[in-house]
């Protein structure tokens, strides 16, 4: 039986017998990467393989030069991961995927694959603590500069881009207080300066925001939320040009050994023909949920980007499709009593992971951003009565009476 394989990048799914129209992504969510073996199995298949086969050293010689294109070894690539690879891909518009361990793991080799000692990389300030971490104190040790942008001020980011740049990271919307950054204006302004320009997608999700059609180079995940979204399985995704995977990423990954499990890309297989359903339902949760808690007196403030009294509303209308799944709100008082309102919940759960099925909430300046101190966090927007929750598929109607008996 002859082992089917196929190079880097989105290749045609339907071998041949692809429709003469163009399809939608809820429909390439099921239908695209699809690799079949010879049994002609409707489920994708777990290729569980640590390694692959030759049959003659010529074969071997010629598969690690590329002149063929056939599996490896699975830190490389895998039949089931590429299934996935190809699959998000297509529904993201990209040219390339390539998919790794973790969320943290796909940020850090998207920025790190570019970038050497004398470097410059020129980031939002609003952003997830480990990006932080990655951004101001692993990559500054190697001698890459960093220079970070509050807001959308337009003369701000045209400043920091006044110099030779390498890498742009925006992250937007951001971890926890939901600031959405200008993609566009971004992206024009650094590619006047030659810089690849990063998108952590995370919180828009592949459904709610496409930021390569937006001006980005590169787009990022961390496949555990939403993609997953059921919380089951870690793993990241960084797509791209095929010229940016093939020549930057790969190089990098293929020896630092960041690659997803086959088991977790057969997970996330199936979980991405649901991605839309359960995406689309989130973020109307969400939407209710945040209009409900603007108009209670014990919230100091909702961030929330599709809230018309949100401040990112213009531009989050402009740029997404819906504001997302995750809600950042000001409980009115202090650290104590943020804390009785979240141990009085008894639907939502305390967890510190978001863009699941279930909803979620965490205190992030004790737990997701506490390695980042006080006076990070205060410039992020980070105070001791901020709550974020990672709103799930519940009935809408059961989450709001969580939330209003927890207020009392």
């Amino acid at each position: 039986m002859t082992q089917r394989t196929r190079p880097w990048g989105y290749q045609d799914p339907f071998d041949g017998k692809k429709p003469n129209w163009q399809l939608h992504p809820d429909t390439l969510a099921l239908r695209a990467g699809l690799s079949r073996s010879g049994f002609g199995e409707t489920g994708e298949a777990l290729y569980l393989s640590s390694g692959f086969t030759y049959d003659s050293a010529e074969m071997a010689e010629a598969a690690f030069k590329e002149e063929t294109a056939h599996h490896l070894y699975s830190r490389f690539s895998n039949p089931t991961v590429a299934m996935f690879e190809e699959r998000l891909a297509a529904l993201e518009g990209a040219e390339a995927c390539f998919a790794t361990a973790t969320g943290m793991s796909a940020m850090f080799s998207s920025v790190a694959c570019l970038v050497k000692a004398g470097d410059r990389i020129v980031a939002s300030m609003s952003m997830f603590s480990s990006c932080y971490v990655v951004l101001n104190e692993i990559l500054p040790a190697w001698g890459v500069e960093i220079e970070l942008v509050d807001g959308n001020d337009k003369k701000k980011w045209a400043d920091a881009l006044a110099k030779p740049t390498k890498v742009v990271f925006i992250e937007s919307p951001s971890n926890p207080m939901m600031e959405i950054v200008d993609i566009r204006m971004v992206s024009d302004l650094a590619h006047k300066v030659g810089a690849t320009v990063i998108v952590d997608n995370v919180m828009g999700s592949p459904v709610l925001q496409k930021p390569l059609e937006l001006g980005a180079d590169v787009v990022m995940y961390s496949a555990t939320k939403h993609i997953d979204g059921q919380g089951r399985v870690l793993g990241g995704a960084i797509l791209g040009s095929k010229d940016y995977i093939k020549n930057s990423v790969i190089p990098f990954t293929r020896h630092t050994g960041q690659s997803m499990s086959a088991f977790n890309a057969w997970v996330m297989l199936k979980s991405l023909e649901t991605l839309t359903m359960r995406v689309e339902r989130m973020a109307s949760n969400a939407l209710k949920v945040a209009e409900f808690l603007s108009n209670e007196k014990k919230i100091e403030s909702v961030s929330y980007p599709f809230l018309k009294s949100d401040k990112n509303y213009k531009l989050a209308k402009k740029q997404m499709r819906g504001g997302g799944t995750t809600i950042g709100f000001k409980i009115k008082g202090n650290k104590e009593k943020t804390f009785k309102f979240m141990n009085a919940l008894r639907v939502i759960d305390i967890s510190n992971n978001l863009g699941d099925s279930k909803s979620l909430i965490t205190h992030p300046a004790s737990t997701t951003h506490r390695r980042l101190g006080p006076e990070i966090q205060l410039q992020m927007g980070i105070t001791p009565n901020l709550v974020r929750l990672s709103v799930g598929l519940e009935n809408v109607d059961d989450l709001i009476a969580d939330l209003k008996q927890a207020l009392k």
